[in-house]
């Protein structure tokens, strides 16, 4: 009797602990359950937070390439470093090689789509012109222009300066102290003075002007017209009327006996910059005169007398411009304009369209 009593209380006790167990086991297994999704939610949120940090990323990455797509264009050919990518600075510009010193000594100048300036300034240095005005469309490209200038005035005070003292220092050695520094002393007002006659701020002026279409009176003449790598964009921005435009106006600008200096680009120029904007894209289509054919429209009905052609002294030139050259020669005498003047009027008519 006593073993059954005990096996009966070992049964329910057991019994007992099984329901108890039974009742610990929901909370149990929901802990489990919360902890779990506890997991999970943490585990998805770090997903979320990776793939957001990814799209972010990814945003950037295409907001960045889509500036490095994003490419500044320059309708009207007025590339900030126009000069920089197509000279080398060792070699210098391989036109003034070309050009003549009687083309721009004491001449008064004009140099139409002059962009930097460099090549405008470099003409007054190294040909003592009386003036010479560069003219460009974009403002910015003017105000480079001038900057250029301040720059290249301090480098020729400098020089002029180093110059001075030199000489100053020789005479002393040569000559006696007393002597040679009241002789170099009158020798240096001297140079002075011709100094502030031929001081680059005198000779060189910039102006922001649309040449083309410009209705600015102008007053003054000149010996002396320049017009390099200018024609393709006037003619894809305004079309043939602009072109003619362009001719007439330098023809009537010019002094009897003045010079047209020109650089047309090749036809293929135009093609690879055709696209740069709808209005050269349209103007391409319906464009007429081919460059081929300037030389004709400059003699013949603009009223030139003659042309030369100095392209042979640019063969084998590396240093960006190897495109033709020609210097185009006003009529010297009045007599000889009447039937020049004809054409230019019935030409010039295109100014009215503009």
């Amino acid at each position: 009797m006593k073993e059954e009593k005990e096996n009966k209380n070992g049964i329910m006790e057991r019994k007992r602990k099984r329901n108890d167990r039974n009742k610990k086991n929901p909370e149990e297994n929901q802990n489990n359950h919360n902890e779990d999704q506890d997991q999970k939610n943490a585990v998805k949120d770090d997903k979320e937070k990776k793939s957001e940090e990814k799209t972010t990323k990814q945003e950037v990455t295409s907001n960045s390439n889509n500036k490095k797509k994003h490419k500044i264009v320059f309708p009207y050919g007025n590339y900030r470093n126009y000069y920089g990518y197509r000279i080398n600075e060792l070699d210098g510009d391989p036109r003034l090689k070309v050009f003549e010193r009687d083309w721009f000594q004491g001449k008064d100048c004009l140099d139409i789509g002059c962009n930097s300036g460099i090549l405008t300034i470099q003409i007054a240095r190294k040909f003592h012109c009386k003036s010479i005005l560069g003219i460009d469309i974009d403002s910015d490209r003017v105000s480079d222009a001038y900057w250029h200038l301040r720059k290249f005035a301090r480098t020729e005070n400098v020089e002029k300066n180093s110059t001075k003292v030199a000489r100053l220092e020789i005479k002393n050695e040569v000559n006696g102290a007393e002597h040679s520094a009241s002789a170099s002393l009158v020798e240096i007002k001297d140079d002075s003075s011709a100094s502030s006659k031929g001081d680059l701020f005198n000779v060189v002026s910039f102006r922001q002007e649309n040449f083309a279409q410009s209705q600015r009176p102008s007053g003054k003449q000149y010996d002396t017209i320049l017009c390099l790598s200018v024609t393709k964009w006037i003619h894809l921005n305004w079309g043939d009327d602009g072109l003619i435009t362009l001719f007439s106006k330098i023809w009537r600008l010019l002094h009897p006996g003045g010079i047209l200096v020109l650089e047309p680009q090749p036809w293929q120029s135009y093609e690879k910059n055709r696209r740069v904007s709808e209005t050269t894209a349209m103007n391409y289509r319906t464009i007429m005169f081919r460059p081929e054919s300037f030389r004709e429209i400059l003699l013949d009905k603009i009223g030139f007398r003659r042309v030369e052609d100095i392209t042979a002294a640019l063969s084998g030139s590396k240093a960006g411009f190897d495109r033709p050259i020609f210097v185009y020669h006003k009529y010297a005498h009045v007599s000889q304009l009447g039937n020049a003047a004809f054409h230019v009027c019935n030409y010039a008519a295109g100014d009215a369209m503009m």
